[in-house]
This record gives C-alpha cells, structure tokens and sequence, in this order.
C-alpha cells in the first residue's frame, strides 16, 4: 500500500488539469497514489485524468455523475489505500519536494498533521528559500488565530487517514472547508508547520471563491456559528472574540459586494443587515466588542457612513 493518498475532485478543470497533475507525478516523494476523481465534467476533464491513469499505475480515476466536490472527496476516501492523506484543488500545483518535506515532518515531530505555507499565483512558481524550510510546531489555537486562512482551507495539509475516523466533508455546501478544517486541527495537541509557500494557490477568476458575489457566499455563517458554540464549548474566550470579530468583517464583507447591486441584491441586502445587528448585539453581549471602540472596522468597508453605523452600534449597546 502506499504511504499517501492525494485526492483530487476534478470538473471543468482541462485548462489547468496538466500543470497540477505534473506537479505531483514528478515529486521527489513517489510513494503515493493519486486519486482524481471526475465529478461528472462536461469538458475533457475526464478524459485527462484516464490517460494519465493509462501512463502512470500511481493513478486510479473515480468517474461519478456531478454531485459536488465534497461528494468527490469523500468517494475518494472511502476508496483510498494510503496511510496518509492530502487533497488538492485541481487548479493548483506543489513544489517538487512538497509530499517529502511534510511527511518527513509528520515522521520527525510524531504528529497526525503537517502544514506547509501557501502562495497566491497568477501562474508563477512562488518563490521558496532553504530558510522557510525548517519545521515549526504550533498549537492549533495559535495556527488558528495567527494564520487563519491556511487554517480553514483543506489543501496544503497532510493528514493521518485515523483524522478521519468519525468525519467526512459536509454534503451540499458552498464552501465546505469552513465546516471542517478547524475540527482535525483542534482534535490535535500539535501541528507540524513548514512557512515555506510549497503550494501554489492559483488565482483562477472561474472558480468557485473568484466568481461575482452571489448569496450562496452567506452559506459560511453556517460554519461560523458552528465553530463558536465549538469555542464556547472549549471555553477559550480568545479563540470566542476572534471568530466574532471575522464573523462580523464576513458580514461587512459581503454587505459591500452586494450594495454594489442593490437592485438585484435588496432581499439580501436586508437579510445581510438584519444579521448583523443581531451578531453585533451578541457580541455585545458577549462582551466581544472591545475592537470596536475606533470603528476602524467599519471604516475599512464604509469610509462615508461611519458615522451612521457608530450610531447604530451605540443604540444597540444601549438596548
């Protein structure tokens, strides 16, 4: 058996299947098997992944009709063989010695996870020094507060197949990492961190985060309750305002993009506000909102009606 599975749920993905592809099949660790696993594409997408499968007996192709990249991940790993597990996003590429460098480091610290750092590219290799090489460990608290977004998306980690004992990716959402990622890396006292960007993270305009904003973006506050009454149960009052304090940027967030069409968006524009008051009285409350004394929050995203909002979030700290 080998000693990895990476996983690769592929659609509409011939423009840029190649380049990551290659990337893994030339790896300086070659004791893995790669799993794609085309979700019904309509594209060729379909036909690359069995003529490398043709070329190379590491790769095994799942053909399934379109359910999803979650759906995807979790056939492939009810089907993997491997001891342990990465996933990749089908437009994305590792530098050649990312599967040695983070499996040396789980081997080494004696841990079921390992981290390496990300680049965003536009197609250029990110840039990778010997002195970014060297294995940090870091508690999942801090990986979380400190480095949030590589600790919320699946890809760039190393995982023991035992991570997954008791979970799966959730069916249905629009981005799934955010009702997942957080959950392994809590489950672990320590986390084996390479800084060095030895995955390449492409800034593709068709994917799914790159897209126009459209409401299905709001699926994420799901992830987000989820993840404080996670906290609240932990008891860690940091981890507790760190994530009302992103809960409530996601929201400003999101308000901007859609009153930039507030014809099309005015159902969710008013869904989106009336949210917000409710998450700023619970921080309140909560007596999370201590960040908010300068409004430089708000200033980020409403620079001309500050002023309106200082107003507002003083009524509701009144009642």
């Amino acid at each position: 058996m080998p000693q990895i599975s990476i996983i690769i749920p592929v659609y509409k993905a011939e423009k840029f299947l190649n380049k990551c592809v290659d990337s893994i099949l030339s790896q300086s660790f070659s004791d893995f098997e790669l799993i794609l696993v085309d979700d019904g594409s309509p594209d060729g997408s379909g036909a690359i992944c069995d003529a490398y499968a043709q070329k190379d007996n590491r790769v095994r192709v799942i053909h399934q009709q379109n359910q999803g990249q979650s759906v995807a991940r979790n056939n492939a790993m009810e089907q993997m063989t491997g001891t342990w597990v990465m996933f990749v996003d089908s437009d994305d590429w590792m530098h050649p010695r990312t599967l040695e460098l983070l499996f040396n480091a789980v081997q080494e610290k004696g841990v079921r996870i390992s981290v390496c750092g990300y680049a965003d590219t536009t197609g250029a290799d990110p840039e990778v020094r010997d002195e970014m090489l060297t294995v940090e460990m870091w508690s999942p608290k801090d990986f979380y507060m400190q480095r949030f977004v590589n600790a919320t998306v699946c890809w760039g980690k190393l995982y023991h197949r035992d991570c997954f004992a008791d979970i799966r990716f959730p069916v249905g959402k629009y981005i799934d990492d955010e009702y997942f990622t957080y959950r392994l890396l809590f489950a672990q006292k320590t986390l084996a961190v390479i800084s060095a960007p030895l995955y390449a993270y492409f800034v593709n305009p068709e994917s799914i985060t790159k897209r126009a904003w459209n409401p299905k973006r709001l699926d994420a506050w799901g992830a987000y309750e989820e993840q404080l009454a996670f906290f609240e149960k932990l008891g860690d009052e940091d981890l507790v305002r760190y994530r009302y304090r992103g809960y409530l940027e996601n929201a400003m967030a999101n308000l901007a993009e859609a009153q930039k069409f507030p014809q099309k968006f005015e159902k969710e524009i008013a869904v989106i506000e009336k949210h917000m008051k409710k998450l700023i009285r619970r921080a309140w409350k909560r007596g999370c909102m201590d960040f908010w004394i300068d409004y430089d929050l708000l200033y980020r995203y409403y620079p001309l009606t500050t002023r309106a909002y200082r107003f507002w979030i003083d009524k509701v700290r009144r009642g």
